[in-house]
């Protein structure tokens, strides 16, 4: 009997109970669980073994149904088309230049001090495991010894010993096993943090989703982030004590008989070269039923968030059928991994199970001629399974390296994505040329030959030489569009379906910036980061746009996981909500010359008030209040929604805003009321939509016809007031 020498992450499969002499390694268990079960179990007690990583990196992706965001999760839709039912294998190579380029910045980062301690402690302990199995495996010779020779006295006193080595021992393997799980826990807190920051840094997260470029992406941040820091440190953990395993009972089992160690080195390294070729497709099967289950997942979560759009279509048959499909593929996938692991188990099952009795039988002929004592052969089989499994990492652990291996690709291919270095964004730089976004001060400026020149106070927004283009088509949507908006002008965008209008607000939100031309948002320079005498910044980010008071009301506004009170204040103050929820302080009342500056948050009164003047009031004592939490996209109508919207825009005051048919689920009366407070309020707003009744809230019109219209070189747009569009023209074009 002795201790176990590896905290051994990938486990066996279970065997049935063998006599005590012919158990098997402990280190062929597992030791992912802590605590003093495991250490027991480790001990050879024959607890059972939990299931395997791969076993368990199924189960938790068929059993978690995470809401994922349309926008993360549905990227996966066209990025992996159904028909791509196979993918080619990454080499060895790219594996081992993924793992590294994954598992490095947490050792070199802030808290790399921490790190580097936690994970020497870890090391410092797992020596010393291995030092009392060394010591565990002479305590065993003797204690046969004294068994064989039916030596009363000195079997007591070597049962005390093992009774008093099992007292000090256990505590090194707990604490072992727990100060790795804890320093497994601060690394996947750590990479977390540092994915979700790049995923949604320069709006990455938009080009996922908008140009499909990997898929579900929040199951690699979730699941994948999870499986590879505990694997990925337990693995290295392994190694190591295999390592020093290696050294230390070599040195014994050669002592005892050289062939024996022959045997064992011939043994192992068939086997391995089996496994490796018996398991070959497991890396491939994996990744795919990683992505498959993730597939079949995202559609049962749109189902979920579409339940009234699909019961009033009555497509329940249809969604059945498409969401059977997604689970066929996923179960024909999962089918072809259960036979290459049960052709690979039939191997190593049987590998398994002879090395039980080869070292005694190799070592037998000894003790019959008395050259060894009875002693000796539990030595030379503790020593052989120790050894055999440092060499035999792959064959006993070859299904869960697979699984580990599926793991580190999807997230190194996703950690080439957030860095640009992905072909698929690469494509995006191809064109040299891309749409300028400048925020401009307002204030006089020097020019280049020392005259004083004096901006127009009044601008907003200067659209110079814009043509836009589609991100991964390349269709041409708009060309050469050139227009000034100044304050209390509002341009109304209209135009056929599919002819840009809403690409058009992409490419002013900085979203979409395929193209060539400029657009330029003249701020006052208190919004400005650098306040200069006629300072200019680059567009860098959302927040930037709007920090400098460039709002944005979509058709379907975005409501957000919270309270009422968390609806109305995002995003403006969604950084700040959490910090003071209940600020009762009245914040100073905002005229037009103050527009854009971002006031303090409001009060708990000022949020009554704007329900009020948005016709929203009476859901209030509906939802018990403003912090009340309930799933808003469900509870509200598209109308309510569109109102809070409209709530939030007038608590945010900014200087412009973009209007993407934003009145579309409204009345007129409520349509024509909202515009009228949002005129009072001294916003400047861009509107897009199809209704005539919108006409008479706007000074400008905009019109769009389709490019293939009017030739891709050929301007396709016009400009003109209001005042001069009849009620019943439909489209400039038509005369």
């Amino acid at each position: 009997m002795q201790l176990p020498t590896t905290p051994i992450c990938f486990p066996s499969i279970k065997l049935p109970a063998l006599p005590l002499l012919l158990q098997p390694s402990p280190r062929l268990a597992s030791a992912s669980a802590s605590g003093p079960g495991s250490a027991a179990r480790r001990l050879g007690l024959g607890l059972p073994t939990p299931p395997s990583v791969a076993s368990a990196m199924r189960r938790r992706g068929r059993r978690r149904a995470a809401p994922t965001s349309r926008a993360a999760a549905g990227s996966g839709e066209a990025a992996a088309p159904d028909s791509q039912e196979k993918r080619d294998g990454t080499d060895l190579k790219t594996l081992a230049t993924r793992f590294w380029k994954v598992a490095a910045p947490y050792w070199w980062s802030e808290d790399k001090t921490q790190a580097r301690l936690r994970l020497a402690a870890v090391f410092a302990l797992t020596l010393g495991t291995t030092g009392i199995s060394v010591g565990f495996n002479f305590l065993g010779r003797d204690f046969y010894n004294a068994l064989a020779d039916k030596d009363q006295e000195k079997f007591t006193q070597q049962l005390l010993y093992y009774l008093g080595a099992f007292a000090g021992g256990i505590p090194f393997f707990v604490l072992r096993d727990y100060a790795k799980e804890t320093l497994s826990l601060r690394w996947r807190s750590w990479m977390t943090s540092y994915y979700m920051k790049r995923y949604f840094n320069n709006r990455t997260f938009y080009k996922i989703q908008s140009q499909s470029i990997i898929d579900n992406p929040d199951q690699r941040i979730n699941d994948d982030l999870s499986a590879f820091t505990g694997t990925a440190l337990a693995f290295s953990l392994t190694l190591f004590n295999a390592a020093v395993d290696l050294i230390s009972f070599s040195n014994i089992l050669y002592g005892i008989y050289p062939p024996l160690f022959i045997v064992l080195v011939v043994y192992s390294l068939g086997g391995t070269a089996i496994s490796v070729v018996l398991g070959k497709n497991l890396v491939n099967l994996n990744f795919m039923q990683e992505k498959k289950e993730a597939d079949f997942r995202y559609g049962l979560v749109r189902v979920r968030e579409n339940a009234e759009s699909i019961a009033f279509y009555g497509g329940e048959e249809n969604e059945l059928q498409l969401l059977l499909d997604r689970f066929r593929r996923a179960f024909d996938n999962l089918s072809e991994l259960l036979i290459a692991s049960r052709n690979l188990e039939f191997f190593t099952s049987g590998y398994r199970y002879l090395i039980q009795i080869l070292p005694a039988a190799v070592v037998a002929p000894m003790y019959f001629s008395g050259k060894i004592e009875f002693g000796v052969i539990n030595q030379s089989v503790s020593a052989f399974n120790h050894i055999l499994s440092d060499f035999s990492l792959i064959v006993f652990q070859f299904q869960s390296i697979s699984a580990f291996s599926a793991v580190i690709d999807r997230l190194g291919e996703f950690d080439d994505l957030l860095d640009g270095n992905e072909s698929s964004l690469s494509s995006q730089n191809d064109t040299v040329d891309e749409i300028s976004i400048i925020f401009k001060s307002r204030s006089s400026a020097v020019s280049s030959n020392g005259s004083l020149t004096q901006f127009d106070p009044c601008m907003v927004l200067e659209i110079l030489n814009l043509t836009l283009i589609t991100p991964r088509s390349g269709n041409v949507l708009i060309t050469d569009l050139t227009l000034e908006l100044k304050e209390k002008d509002h341009l109304l965008v209209m135009g056929p379906s599919g002819s840009g209008k809403t690409s058009l607000l992409r490419a002013l939100a900085g979203l979409w910036t395929s193209g060539t031309g400029d657009i330029i948002y003249h701020v006052r320079d208190s919004m400005l980061q650098n306040a200069n005498v006629g300072s200019e910044e680059v567009l860098q980010s959302s927040k930037q746009r709007r920090d400098n008071g460039i709002f944005f009301v979509p058709q379907r506004p975005y409501m957000v996981l919270g309270t009422l009170r968390q609806q109305l204040l995002y995003p403006t103050w969604s950084e700040d909500v959490h910090h003071s929820p209940n600020n009762n302080t009245e914040s100073t009342v905002v005229t037009s010359e103050g527009v854009g500056a971002k006031p303090e948050m409001p009060s708990t009164a000022e949020l009554v008030r704007v329900l009020e003047v948005v016709r929203l009031s009476y859901i209030l004592p509906r939802f018990n209040g403003l912090d009340s939490m309930h799933d808003w996209a469900s509870v509200l109508s598209l109308g309510e929604q569109q109102r809070l919207a409209f709530a939030r825009l007038l608590l945010a005051k900014p200087t412009l805003v973009l209007l993407d048919e934003s009145t579309s689920a409204l009345d007129e009366a409520n349509e024509a009321h909202l515009y009228s407070q949002i005129e009072a309020a001294g916003i400047t707003y861009i509107s897009i939509g199809h209704r005539k009744t919108l006409h008479k809230f706007h000074n400008k019109a905009l019109y769009i016809s389709k490019s293939e219209l009017a030739g891709s070189t050929l301007r396709n747009w016009e400009l003109k007031p209001t005042s001069q569009i009849s009620a019943e023209e439909s489209s400039p074009f038509s005369s």
